[in-house]
């Protein structure tokens, strides 16, 4: 635990694989430098989770909302390895993050979850903020469910270059690549 919050990278990276190893009995520990004041041990403490059989992808849904952006990144990242339903409202938030690293993490792991995760991401492109919709027709677009060809169709018809992209390129791989033109 020690070189897992040294600051120093190394240390910490060979640390991560000891204390998946160590198995359940880690978990206390890792789970209280979660609690850390400092970013980087945070960061380090929920890689190590992430990497855990032993931990819950429950875990790693509070750190979507961690003030450090690298944090937050790694928790979208964990989820994106370990998907989880739990998690898909939380990840549809994350569409909105500051940081377009968490987005496109966020992206993934809501990809990685699947179908499951269509219905909320229809609603968040349909009243969603503009990143969220964007972030979620990428996300409808590489699961490629026929329930979101709807809200694809729709958003054809935005001024949005993004949302016109990201719908035609989810029409395009659901089979139903044809030129969609705006009415005069």
């Amino acid at each position: 635990m020690q070189d897992l919050a040294s600051g120093d990278e190394a240390r910490a990276d060979q640390a991560v694989s000891s204390l998946v190893e160590l198995g359940a009995e880690a978990i206390p520990a890792l789970r209280e430098l979660t609690l850390s004041a400092n970013a980087d041990a945070r960061w380090w403490a929920l890689r190590t989770l992430a990497q855990s059989p032993h931990s819950l992808t429950a875990w790693l849904i509070p750190f979507l909302n961690d003030p450090a952006s690298e944090v937050r990144q790694c928790a979208a990242l964990g989820l994106a390895v370990r998907p989880d339903e739990g998690a898909i409202q939380p990840l549809v938030r994350a569409l909105n993050d500051a940081d377009s690293m968490v987005c496109n993490l966020g992206v993934q792991a809501l990809v990685a979850i699947g179908a499951a995760a269509v219905p909320s991401l229809i609603d968040a492109v349909k009243a969603g903020q503009l990143p969220a919709r964007i972030h979620g027709l990428r996300a409808l677009a590489e699961i490629r469910d026929p329930r979101a060809i709807p809200v694809m169709m729709q958003v054809m018809e935005e001024d949005s270059a993004l949302l016109q992209y990201w719908a035609k390129e989810g029409l395009d791989r659901l089979g139903l690549d044809m030129v969609y033109l705006k009415p005069v």
